[in-house]
């Protein structure tokens, strides 16, 4: 009697064959670096597609995650590197100013410009001195981490603590930050709720400081441009060099005889360091303060809208989303201009206005940055 194959024969065989080489007792086990491996690309794969709400800013973000990781790595190293800078640049400045401009000033000034000088600059200094010293050195507030009743709007995924409404995470300062602008490299350090306002009075005086040295000094700085131009002119055409270039008028020129160019008039070395420190001051306090002035003027209007830079992206996402649903958005942080710059600035009565805004000031922030209410808006400030 022949033996026929059959379907049911042949899987019976093979789970015979299986049965053998892997018993039930210990079943089909695979070496464990090789287990963890599958579990970690399952995983992996599987963080892509977590829920409804993956879109293409999710897949971008782990992409380059790597990227952004060594950002993060060499701001963190190299900040107190640019607030050397900061503090190195701003001395070479007030060097120049000492120690060139203002001989000169007291040459050619009269009294009332000396002293209106005097006032002016010195103010703008201190001014920039302690707003950015307050800013380095003023955390930006952070989250309670322990349990506490302050309410939440979510749980931050990295430090897997509480979020009070307005924080966020700082990749470089690896914590969460209190209503966060965000990290400034020439800070080295986070903008946020406690020295957001330090941040941004430093910025306007520096900005005011960088015009004043430009515009006070544009008539110095034309001088010593014309005067290294014309020391560049005698160089290149050095007395007993026929001149060139003369056309037709070398012909009128009586026989046998050569125009010769004029000697070049005495120019000192310590002219010359002159003139180029007051071209080096000019050109640095004219390039920064069109450069900061366009920063301060952003983040001005974003005060005046109750809004974060962080917050500028979020709100605008928001904006497009509820356009789409037929709905307007508003954001809950702003309570009108005035009122807005009177919530910032910690303005509570008309003398504020001097004594924390135009005068140095260490006064803390109206809110405690953990939670927001309407109260601007359900009592209004002293009129100013």
């Amino acid at each position: 009697m022949r033996w026929r194959l059959c379907p049911g024969s042949v899987v019976h065989l093979l789970r015979c064959v299986l049965l053998r080489v892997c018993p039930r007792r210990r079943g089909c086990q695979l070496p464990l670096w090789m287990s963890k491996t599958q579990a970690y690309l399952k995983l992996l794969l599987h963080s892509l597609f977590y829920n409804i709400l993956t879109d293409s800013d999710v897949v971008f973000d782990s992409v380059f995650e790597p990227l952004l990781w060594c950002v993060d790595y060499v701001t963190r190293w190299f900040g107190l590197v640019f607030v050397w800078m900061v503090v190195v640049l701003t001395t070479s400045i007030l060097v120049v100013a000492y120690f060139v401009l203002l001989p000169h000033a007291l040459r050619t000034y009269s009294t009332p410009l000396l002293v209106w000088h005097f006032c002016c600059g010195h103010w703008i200094l201190v001014m920039i001195v302690f707003h950015y010293y307050k800013a380095v050195k003023t955390a930006p507030g952070y989250p309670p981490s322990g349990k506490n009743d302050i309410p939440f709007v979510s749980v931050c995924k990295k430090c897997v603590i509480p979020k009070p409404a307005r924080a966020h995470h700082c990749g470089i300062c690896n914590r969460c930050i209190l209503k966060m602008d965000h990290h400034c490299p020439w800070l080295n350090n986070c903008v946020g709720h406690l020295n957001h306002r330090y941040f941004f009075s430093f910025c306007v005086f520096m900005t005011l400081g960088c015009v004043y040295c430009s515009v006070s000094g544009r008539i110095r700085f034309l001088a010593a441009y014309n005067a290294l131009e014309r020391f560049k002119h005698f160089e290149m055409e050095k007395p007993g060099v026929p001149v060139t270039g003369m056309g037709p008028l070398i012909g009128l020129l009586p026989t046998g005889q050569t125009d010769y160019v004029t000697p070049a008039p005495p120019y000192s070395f310590k002219e010359k360091i002159t003139d180029k420190s007051i071209i080096y001051m000019w050109v640095l306090t004219s390039t920064v303060a069109v450069v900061l002035g366009a920063l301060t003027t952003w983040h001005a209007l974003l005060i005046s809208r109750g809004e974060t830079s962080i917050e500028r992206h979020t709100n605008a996402k928001e904006k497009s989303r509820m356009k789409k649903m037929g709905q307007v958005y508003k954001n809950p942080f702003n309570y009108g201009k005035l009122h807005n710059w009177k919530v910032f600035l910690g303005v509570e009565r008309k003398s504020h206005w001097l004594t924390r805004v135009l005068l140095p000031s260490a006064h803390s922030p109206l809110s405690d940055g953990l939670t927001w209410d309407s109260f601007p808006v359900k009592k209004e400030p002293i009129a100013v």
